[in-house]
């Protein structure tokens, strides 16, 4: 209270207000970093303890939700501090990963759709990508062949690395399931997709690698 009043009124008389004394105000005051500091190591145990509980995914938001649930009331921007402090951070699942780079060299590959996506029967346009999905232990990159006519997923794989093998084994479930004859296959320009070792397997398949 008397923390609260001080820029109102001076100390001197909050304390005779309160039947106190400046002095002991000082001491109190002196007194209580010692409490917090020492609540911090108490609540820094509890936030590490649930970090590692959760395998060092929960942030502040669950970690919050977790002492709250418990009993322990503990503002976010304390708990993000102290965080800060033990160098503790969680996993975000809006975190993002750059699948493909752009290959230095395209080989040639020119785009055969121009942002035209349609198509009038199966196995005319093959569309590709690769993403992620976030697990409890690491990231797992999926690589997904679609037929732009019946939007169907026709090819996929996944793996924790996003070697060229990754497309190339989407590729060929869709190349096994399918039997195309002069598709269009069609991705962004990643080192994967423009890579020598997709482009002579597409040639094998009779695919028509396409990039844009």
């Amino acid at each position: 209270m008397v923390r609260g009043e001080r820029d109102e009124f001076a100390l001197k008389t909050l304390c005779n207000v309160l039947g106190g004394c400046t002095r002991g105000y000082y001491a109190w005051h002196a007194r209580e970093p010692a409490a917090r500091a020492k609540a911090d190591v108490v609540i820094s145990d509890q936030i590490r303890a649930i970090h590692e509980a959760s395998r060092g995914t929960y942030g502040v938001p669950r970690i919050h939700a977790e002492l709250a649930a418990a009993g322990i009331r503990v503002g976010r921007k304390r708990i993000a501090r102290l965080m800060r402090v033990d160098d503790t951070q969680g996993v975000s699942r809006r975190t993002s990963f750059r699948t493909t780079r752009r290959g230095r060299e395209r080989h040639g590959i020119p785009d055969l759709v121009d942002r035209d996506f349609t198509a009038t029967g199966p196995n005319q346009l093959w569309v590709a990508d690769i993403t992620y999905v976030p697990t409890w232990s690491c990231f797992v990159f999926l690589s997904v062949v679609l037929d732009a006519f019946s939007r169907r997923i026709v090819g996929w794989s996944m793996a924790t690395h996003l070697r060229t093998s990754l497309v190339l084994d989407a590729l060929d479930m869709a190349i096994t399931q399918r039997k195309p004859e002069g598709v269009v296959h069609h991705s962004d320009p990643g080192c994967q997709y423009t890579s020598m070792a997709f482009g002579l397997r597409c040639k094998e398949a009779d695919v028509r690698p396409s990039t844009g």
